[in-house]
């Protein structure tokens, strides 16, 4: 993702008191798709209307072309139900919840309940122990990709 762009876009939220979860990038090169996820800092629920006040203030930017030029679609909205983990604090937030990381310090993909978070010679290491009471650890920086879980009860 181009840095400008989420600086931008980071600067905006910031301003509004939401957080960048995730930024990406879709579309073709002449018409892109910029899919931005926010969150709320008081641990609220993103609304209908966060996501369209995000949406000015970053279309704003966009438009003033200080980092983009030309047509494109801006989609705002909740990280959603199994929204990624990158940052110890999503690690602490969501402690109990289930997640699935992969990573190949646990030799490729576990799902289990976040246990928290440990310290490994200064090392931030994200703890999850699958259904079999096996507990896994990922150092945070070796972690591919992180995220909740949900599964549907029928």
């Amino acid at each position: 993702m181009n840095q400008a762009l989420q600086d931008v876009v980071v600067a905006e939220l910031d301003s509004l008191g939401f957080d960048l979860v995730e930024i990406r990038r879709g579309g073709t090169r002449t018409r892109p798709v910029f899919d931005v996820r926010i969150d709320r800092r008081d641990g609220q629920k993103v609304t209908v209307d966060d996501c369209a006040r995000a949406s000015r203030a970053i279309e704003a930017r966009l438009d003033a072309g200080a980092v983009f030029q030309g047509k494109y679609v801006l989609e705002v909205s909740s990280p959603g139900v199994e929204r990624p983990l990158r940052t110890p604090a999503d690690w602490q937030r969501f402690a109990g919840r289930r997640a699935r990381l992969t990573s190949a310090a646990v030799g490729g993909m576990v799902e289990g309940e976040i246990v928290g978070l440990e310290d490994d010679a200064g090392r931030v290491v994200a703890v999850v122990r699958d259904d079999k009471g096996e507990t896994h650890r990922a150092p945070i920086d070796a972690i591919r990709e992180a995220r909740l879980v949900f599964h549907w009860k029928g």
